[in-house]
């Protein structure tokens, strides 16, 4: 929405007018301090205040000079301009009197030679030490920055050393925030985001093209949890952060970090590390201490990202070095024995800021509300980057995470969503007695290259190395109480795992023109390694045991376990090979035509060690995506697309027939809005199948529990809403609805019939996480967050027989800001309800986690 200052009155653009509903306009109009108002270019009123400080309408004007004089009289004075070095780069702040807004309109924005330009219409340059502003030097790569009368305009300036500036300069005025940077001269990543620093609206993303591209022009829903949100919810694991996202719900418990498994529409999805994949399977933890953002693209992703389930991919961005010296420290001390402290270290590491680095070291040390858990973390991640010349960049990355945690696997079925003779099981219960160290290792770089303006590549290498040793003495799995409604059945399990993978990805971004059509062309080659378990399979050596049932409501723990013999030996090679091309073509400036494809190579070497033999599985498939985003305004963004997804199915059927790839197909149509240069929603329907799904072969003939067929399919329909972003100055919010009807629409399974829902899978979820910060008075600097996050009722995992009961979950923060300290108290679960997160078969039910408080102080020096 544009606002044009008029006799000292906001006039909205009808059409926008008539598009929001009357609620979210005046929502809109008091964010600007504005009054709306349909005039007409013949009419105007001057305005002044009386004695006591109200506006009062004057006579129409009634002559071209005494309009000219209102119009003057009406301009906004800029009354103070400051220079802010910030983590994100240099803030330009502009103050006004009596906090009168600015009419900015950042598409105005443009640059001339080596600056930066943005002109203030209807605004006045009145600053006590005179005109212009100037200040010369105030960062490496800025020569001076300007900010000067020029007719009735305002013009700022900031130019660069013998080039634009490549520091981030940022515009602030009334609370809001503009980006001066020109898209197409911020460097390429594979996963990037740019616009607004610091807030809870994020315009551009790279996860949905892998080149910088708003988010209004990609036809698909991408929903990005940015910086401020995780700090504001002092988040410290992936499912906490994906509690932001519509439609996303998770499987297994957040007790344990080992499980990161998320669920996007009804199916699981992949996680991505700023765009590449380094582990086939969540299970590995991610910590948060260099994670500057999770970007959740719904939906079929294999067009850029090769084999995955339909769900979709969340992808973590991972904090990068910084041009200008950060230092920061945090620690935080929690409910349940939860200690952790931080540290973030970034800056150059020469005078010409051609080396830079960052450096990010936590330690953890937790327990949980259930017994006999405990986990300690040490993490350190390394980064740097060195500039090989004007237009080329080596960025090398490393991470180190050493784990040592226990194992809970949840708590049997009757008792807990099932009523039980005995009474109700303990919510701190915990029946596993288990040890798991673990190590992962990261390295990888990535080379970027500009060969000019229009077309770059980039090079990146990862590389990770997993080792686990586990012991666990568990419950079986899927299984309940045994007939006495008290005990629980168990296996001792001892098993060790080294898995090591390896990605290589290529790729050509270009812009170009054929006669009146742009096109941005994309296209890149991936070539992948896993050497062990993955995403379907798994390896290693296990031994397996005999153990005493415990009961579950008189616990003896230390009870004698019989031998262990070996159960498996596995040894899994897979290699991958996928080739992509895309182009997103401008037909015309408000119609946009996305075409993309990928082709996979799969081939996997099982060894079984045991039984000495040794199998190879190869297959290939095509993955499209077909696009088509209209604007009839440039705010609003109307879209169609239809895209599909390639995962590979290990194993052979009955006949030693090979399994087919599983296949999604998914059809979106939606609509995105920016509802002003702060707020953006969009509303999406889609209908997502999933098909060739493997279930149980239960012909007569074939060994029961020994063999699948590929007879299953899943059907996943429904809408989801967001809406994220800054509602007034200081007042900011993400929020989300998702309506899912997931079911079974083909199966060979007695035990799961058609028209079964999807475990876990709840069909209505809302999440709402709102903030407010006072800006000026003796307050400012405090601030309140509020979080509301409601999961319906969904069916059992494995076993649809139950469904786990609805939940309103509420949370709540207070913090307190003032110049570089922060502190920050943090509730979950404030009204201790008791609620279910998931359950894995009957004898796996998570409890939700009770009320929990966490207090962190950090600071910026």
């Amino acid at each position: 929405m544009k606002l044009w200052q008029v006799g000292g009155l906001a006039v909205t653009v009808s059409l926008v007018g008539m598009l929001v509903p009357t609620e979210l306009r005046f929502a809109l109009i008091a964010a600007t301090g504005a009054i709306a108002a349909e005039v007409t270019p013949q009419v105007s009123r001057s305005q002044e205040r009386d004695s006591s400080g109200s506006l009062r309408s004057n006579r129409p004007a009634t002559t071209v000079k005494e309009w000219m004089a209102q119009v003057e009289a009406a301009q906004v004075q800029v009354t103070g301009v400051k220079l802010e070095r910030t983590e994100a780069g240099l803030d330009i702040v502009l103050e006004t009197a009596e906090g009168k807004p600015l009419t900015i309109d950042a598409t105005k924005f443009r640059t001339e030679g080596n600056s930066l330009i943005a002109e203030i219409p209807n605004a006045t340059l009145a600053l006590p030490q005179g005109q212009p502003f100037v200040a010369e030097n105030p960062t490496a790569d800025v020569a001076n920055v300007r900010v000067e009368q020029q007719a009735g305009n305002i013009r700022v300036s900031v130019a660069g050393n013998n080039a634009l500036p490549q520091t981030e300069v940022t515009l602030k005025a009334g609370g809001l925030a503009y980006s001066l940077n020109p898209e197409a001269d911020e460097p390429d990543e594979e996963i990037v985001v740019t616009g607004e620093r610091g807030g809870y609206r994020v315009p551009n993303t790279s996860v949905g093209t892998r080149t910088d591209t708003p988010l209004r022009d990609i036809p698909q829903t991408i929903q990005v949890v940015p910086q401020e949100v995780l700090r504001d919810q002092n988040v410290t694991r992936l499912q906490d952060a994906t509690r932001n996202v519509a439609g996303a719900s998770q499987g297994g418990s957040s007790i344990t970090d080992r499980d990161q498994q998320v669920t996007l529409r009804g199916f699981e999805s992949r996680v991505l590390r700023n765009g590449v994949r380094d582990q086939d399977r969540p299970d590995t933890g991610v910590d948060f201490a260099n994670i500057e953002r999770v970007e959740v693209l719904s939906g079929p992703a294999s067009v850029l990202f090769g084999r995955n389930s339909p769900g979709g991919a969340v992808n973590v961005v991972t904090k990068q070095p910084l041009r200008d010296p950060f230092y920061a420290v945090n620690a935080t001390i929690g409910s349940f024995d939860f200690y952790r402290g931080a540290i973030d270290l970034s800056g150059p590491l020469n005078d010409s800021r051609t080396v830079l680095y960052r450096l990010n070291v936590a330690y953890q040390d937790r327990n949980a509300f259930v017994d006999r858990f405990d986990e300690s973390q040490f993490f350190i991640s390394p980064v740097i980057s060195l500039a090989l010349g004007d237009h080329t960049r080596l960025t090398l990355e490393g991470e180190y995470i050493d784990t040592a945690d226990s194992f809970f696997f949840g708590l049997p079925i009757e008792g807990t969503v099932l009523p039980n003779p005995n009474g109700r099981i303990p919510r701190n219960r915990n029946t596993a007695e288990s040890y798991v160290n673990s190590t992962l290792s990261r390295v990888g770089y990535r080379l970027e290259h500009q060969f000019s303006d229009n077309w770059s590549i980039q090079n990146v290498f990862r590389a990770s190395f997993f080792e686990t040793e586990s012991s666990l003495v568990v419950q079986n799995l899927g299984i309940g109480l045994n007939p006495d409604q008290r005990t629980i059945n168990r296996t001792r399990f001892d098993g060790s795992e080294d898995r090591q993978s390896y990605g290589l990805q290529t790729y050509l971004t270009g812009e170009f023109s054929t006669g009146s059509i742009d096109h941005q062309l994309l296209f890149g080659v991936d070539l992948n390694r896993l050497d062990g378990g993955g995403y379907t399979a798994t390896a290693g050596r296990g031994f397996i045991g005999t153990a005493s049932p415990i009961d579950v409501f008189n616990p003896v723990y230390g009870q004698p376990t019989g031998p262990l013999t070996l159960d498996f030996d596995v040894d899994l090679l897979t290699d991958s090979l996928g080739v992509y091309v895309q182009d997103l073509v401008t037909l015309a400036p408000n119609l946009k035509l996305l075409l993309g494809g990928q082709f996979d190579l799969f081939r996997q070497t099982t060894k079984d060690n045991l039984a000495d033999t040794e199998s190879t599985e190869s297959s290939n498939a095509f993955s499209p995506r077909v696009g088509i985003v209209y604007q009839p305004i440039p705010p609003i963004s109307l879209y169609a697309s239809y895209a599909r997804s390639f995962l590979p199915n290990g194993g052979t059927d009955f006949e030693g027939n090979q399994f087919q790839p599983e296949r999604g197909t998914q059809y979106e149509v939606g609509v995105k809005a920016d509802l002003n240069d702060q707020l953006s929603a969009t509303l999406a329907f889609y209908n997502l199948t999933r098909s060739n799904v493997l279930t149980p072969d239960t012909r007569p003939g074939v060994p029961p529990d020994r063999f699948s067929i590929q007879v299953g399919e899943q059907r996943s329909r429904g809408f989801d809403l967001t809406l994220g972003g800054e509602i007034l100055p200081g007042w900011s919010i993400i929020v989300g609805y998702a309506y899912i009807d997931a079911e079974v629409t083909a199966t060979n399974d007695n035990s799961i019939p058609v028209g079964s829902g999807l475990g876990n899978v709840p069909q209505n979820s809302f999440n709402l996480w709102t903030k407010y910060e006072f800006q000026s008075g003796v307050l400012q600097g405090f601030g309140v967050g509020v979080g509301l996050f409601y999961v319906g009722e969904r069916p059992g995992f494995f076993d649809t027989s139950y469904e786990l009961p609805s939940y309103l979950r509420t949370d709540a923060a207070l913090y307190y800001q003032r110049d570089r300290f922060r502190a920050a108290v943090n509730f979950r679960n404030l009204f201790n309800i008791t609620y279910f997160e998931s359950s894995y078969g009957r004898g796996s039910i998570f409890y939700g986690e009770p009320f929990a408080v966490q207090g962190t102080i950090s600071w910026q020096f």
